[in-house]
């Protein structure tokens, strides 16, 4: 039997290598493009590795990042990703359909959610701020007007979150044809370079991630690097 289009999209056969939180990051990074996420729970238990949740705030978003994404390559290894067969308890308390269950729920999404309620809180105690994978600043740095140069293999990308790293924005950028390698500037969290075979192909990526958003605050700025 079907599971019913929900919410919540579960995806296997994911690189089981990948820390937690780059994990989560990445995830993010990757289908936020696609509406509001609510949350996203990925845990390193033997039952649960390799596997993650994510929840839309819309079921059309869970929708189109299911049709989209199903099989992208995701740190080598394709993405499998079905609808979740049981709404997630933050939608459930949404819909005012939640129940409280018993000490040992059946359902796996449940008992990850707890496990990474507990995380979180742990994380808290350590640091009093925990870094998760939404900025909590809203700051938009680098908004000097730079002219636009000539086209050239090379983009100069601006308005990064801090938590950006090489590995999220080669996910992005390997998509398209071309892709050769991204290199980040030390001590600028905010800029990075991405280099393509030739300027046309570096045209097609620009065109097609011009203002995406990382994170909900931060919206990606692309243009030529200067030469």
């Amino acid at each position: 039997m079907d599971v019913r289009p929900n919410n919540t999209i579960y995806i296997n056969n994911l690189n089981e290598k990948i820390k937690k939180e780059e994990l989560k990051k990445s995830l993010y990074a990757i289908f936020s493009q696609f509406g509001q996420i609510l949350d996203i729970v990925a845990l390193k238990t033997l039952k649960m590795r390799g596997q993650a949740f994510v929840i839309f705030k819309e079921i059309s978003s869970a929708t189109n990042a299911l049709r989209s994404m199903q099989g992208f390559p995701f740190y080598d290894k394709p993405m499998q990703i079905n609808y979740s067969k049981t709404d997630s308890d933050i939608i459930a308390k949404m819909k005012g359909t939640f129940q409280e269950r018993p000490k040992k729920p059946k359902r796996v999404l449940s008992a990850a959610e707890d496990e990474a309620k507990k995380a979180k809180k742990r994380a808290k105690e350590q640091a009093k701020s925990a870094p998760g994978y939404t900025p909590s600043h809203m700051g938009m740095p680098g908004n000097n007007a730079v002219p636009e140069q000539p086209p050239n293999q090379i983009l100069f990308l601006t308005n990064l979150p801090d938590e950006t790293s090489s590995i999220m924005l080669s996910m992005l950028f390997n998509q398209f044809p071309g892709f050769k390698e991204v290199r980040l500037v030390p001590n600028r969290h905010d800029i990075a370079f991405v280099e393509f075979e030739n300027e046309v192909q570096s045209a097609t990526a620009k065109e097609a991630l011009q203002g995406f958003k990382i994170t909900p605050s931060h919206a990606m700025k692309i243009s030529f690097a200067k030469k």
